[in-house]
């Protein structure tokens, strides 16, 4: 039988497309071939899908001459090529279809080289040169690899569709074959476990031929806008009026239909609609849980009366004096089934954790493992750990979160079991995150919630601290008096003036701890640039000294600063290597954000690093790796991974949260006006332990103090704890 004629290689360019039939021509940069083929880029022409610039295909046809176009290779059929690079094996092999994570793909790939996958096709046994590889495993990845050969049809369908290879994998993991049927079916239906954006889903279904108003799409729709407008908005209700006008940007529909497919969604429990309020059912659920689980708690007989007073008076060990209000906040905090302490910096937060957490130990005999100490950050978490001397956690590791199927492993049908539960940063906590907390401790597990109600919500949906106390359903502890202050201390003075809205001539006069830079729009950035530089030459490290700004971009943006500051604390040296990703220069010595958690490796949102090393691609055996060091922990980085931390010498103030500085400089210009709130400002001053800059517009201060803007998120939980008292 003769060999089919065929060539391999990258699309370089796509010239034309009918859309109606897929029928295309483009360039088509040439790797190999058995056909005679001198030149490097050829005109392909041919009925095929959307061919992705990022992937190597073969494409079986025949060389042709056109009189006009001259020689072309028309391509009557093509395959996707196994992944044979590197980097796109470690990937072929960490995803959803292997039982191994990126670190066991990168020693096999290492190992075996880049024909890795027929090797182990041929011979499992070669498996056994990779350490900690167990037989079940080994013969996983072989099984799998085998019915990987036998259903390479499917994924090269959905490929043809437009799905990405990774996509392609872990939809065919989670639906085995039966995916070509929903995707056929509904395509839509994708989105509802998260994994998939609408947007992605929508384009493919639109190239399927699926119309802009079939009832599939416009449920879909409706969903996606929900989802859109309760995260951008904090809220975890809407209004119908807002559904329906941001629905319209999409799609035109009648209102009588608009009011038909909502009852169709109501029909299939994706919604839940209550005295006017449009709830994903989610968020519906959540409150309804939070509400029942605290007044549960709230219900239950309180069991101890632990005396306090023999452990907090003269209490020379610490040489701390406690006043009336935080007695009675430790007195409640081991003795109530669920306590809230709320206050500001400075007002003994901390010291009433550790105090709490020293007497039930004393005097209850409880074992560290029967307390759990947890904060929605690793920085929160390592402050409290510090605090008490004992272990804290992230409230996601804590629970067992799968970043993969943001699902937990711990939840209401296998909960943890300590004893006594301390919440920090509760302002941090969204809506879902506190159900799944809740769901993951034994229900009649004392609750301490601490945080201070003034600083800013949470980032996703929510406001679960402001709603618990403005329920005054549930016993508050609210911590005024000032007392993390030394002589000649003003910022938590201003922390408070801020927050009172106190305007004085105080804001601007320069103090031991506090001072007010003016500057504009234009020079902000270089009045920062010589204070950072002056900080430096008097031994200030960026370790010490954090810039905070409200926003990314304008001129005295975050970006910008980081540009800036980079070459301050790590200039440009032969000594280090450096790398460029998305336009953005990383060196090694580099200040680093974590930007998403990443329970696996045991880093956070929020967490700051430094770049230890940078590996750089030689195009052939070595990839290219970023490892960053978080106090100790060494992370790897590959290039699937790179979109997850960014610079880390300016940050914003909602990434702040829940951490503290010695030096916080934070510029407040005009151009931020749109920005600037009270509470956003008040987040940003209280960061701040030993110094403050402030470098700005006078005016632009008082604007963001006198703001009262605040997100005025649309939650129920409040009315649904109040409503289970007024019964």
């Amino acid at each position: 039988m003769e060999e089919k004629s065929y060539i391999k290689g990258k699309l370089y360019k796509q010239i034309y497309r009918n859309e109606m039939n897929g029928y295309m021509v483009g360039l088509f940069r040439v790797k190999e071939s058995n056909v005679d083929i001198k030149e490097d880029i050829i005109n392909i022409t041919g009925v095929l899908p959307i061919l992705d610039e990022k992937k190597e295909y073969v494409l079986y046809g025949n060389i042709v001459n056109h009189n006009k176009y001259g020689r072309q290779f028309a391509a009557d059929s093509f395959e996707i090529v196994l992944p044979t690079k590197k980097e796109e094996l470690i990937v072929f092999l960490s995803s959803d279809l292997f039982p191994i994570g990126e670190k066991t793909a990168q020693k096999i790939v290492d190992t075996l080289g880049e024909d890795a996958i027929n090797k182990i096709l041929e011979n499992k046994d070669c498996l056994q040169l990779i350490p900690r590889l167990t037989e079940k495993r080994i013969d996983r990845i072989y099984n799998v690899l085998k019915d990987y050969q036998n259903t390479s049809s499917v994924v090269l369908e959905l490929t043809k569709l437009g799905f990405e290879m990774k996509e392609s994998l872990s939809l065919l993991n989670r639906y085995d074959n039966k995916i070509l049927d929903t995707v056929n079916t509904n395509i839509y239906s994708l989105i509802e476990s998260d994994e998939m954006p609408f947007v992605k889903i929508d384009e493919i279904a639109i190239n399927m031929g699926i119309e802009e108003t079939d009832d599939r799409r416009v449920k879909a729709l409706i969903i996606y806008v929900m989802k859109s407008l309760c995260f951008n908005n904090g809220d975890t209700y809407l209004t119908n009026e807002e559904i329906a006008f941001n629905l319209s940007s999409y799609v035109s529909i009648t209102p009588e239909k608009f009011d038909y497919l909502m009852m169709e969604l109501i029909k299939e429990k994706k919604i839940i609609i209550t005295e006017g309020r449009y709830y994903l059912k989610k968020f519906y659920d959540a409150e309804k849980y939070i509400a029942e689980r605290l007044c549960f708690l709230n219900d239950m007989t309180v069991t101890g009366n632990t005396d306090i007073n023999r452990h907090i008076d003269n209490d020379k060990f610490n040489k701390i004096s406690y006043d009336d209000i935080q007695k009675k906040a430790i007195y409640a905090g081991v003795n109530n089934n669920i306590t809230i302490i709320t206050g500001g910096p400075g007002t003994g937060k901390t010291t009433i954790i550790k105090a709490i957490v020293r007497i039930i130990m004393k005097e209850q005999k409880l074992k560290v493992s029967d307390i759990a100490l947890l904060a929605p950050t690793g920085r929160a978490a390592k402050k409290m750990m510090e605090t008490t001397g004992i272990p804290a956690s992230t409230i996601h590791k804590y629970l067992g979160w799968d970043k993969d199927t943001n699902t937990f492993e711990v939840d209401e049908y296998s909960p943890n079991g300590e004893k006594y539960i301390i919440v920090d940063e509760v302002s941090m906590i969204d809506t879902l995150l506190m159900e799944a907390l809740l769901k993951g401790i034994k229900r009649n597990a004392k609750l301490i919630l601490v945080g201070d109600y003034y600083q800013l919500p949470s980032v996703s949906e929510g406001q679960v601290l402001k709603d618990l106390i403005d329920s005054d359903c549930l016993p508050v502890i609210k911590l005024n008096q000032i007392y993390r202050q030394t002589e000649g201390s003003y910022i938590l003075n201003l922390a408070y003036d801020i927050k009172e809205k106190n305007i004085s001539e105080d804001l601007f006069l320069k103090k031991d701890d506090y001072l007010f830079v003016n500057g504009n729009n234009d020079n902000t950035l270089e009045i920062i640039k010589d204070i950072v530089g002056r900080a430096v030459k008097k031994g200030l490290t960026d370790r010490e000294l954090q810039v905070l700004a409200p926003m990314y971009k304008s001129i005295n943006g975050i970006d910008n600063l980081n540009i800036m500051l980079q070459e301050i604390f790590n200039p440009k040296s032969d000594k280090k290597r450096e790398i460029n990703l998305r336009d953005v220069i990383f060196r090694e010595g580099d200040k680093v954000l974590q930007l998403v958690n990443d329970t696996d490796n045991n880093v956070y949102n929020g967490d700051i690093g430094y770049i230890e090393n940078i590996i750089v691609s030689d195009g052939k055996k070595v990839t290219n790796q970023i490892n960053i060091n978080y106090d100790g922990n060494v992370v790897e980085y590959t290039p699937d991974k790179f979109g997850n931390f960014r610079h880390g010498y300016a940050i914003s103030i909602h990434k702040a949260q829940g951490s503290e500085f010695d030096t916080v400089i934070m510029p407040i210009t005009p151009s931020f006006k749109r920005m600037l709130y009270n509470k956003l400002v008040y987040t940003g001053v209280t960061r701040a332990k030993k110094s403050l800059i402030i470098v700005g517009d006078a005016n632009s201060f008082i604007y963001g103090i006198n703001n009262d803007y605040v997100d005025n998120r649309k939650t129920t939980l409040k009315d649904f704890i109040i409503d289970k008292y007024s019964v």
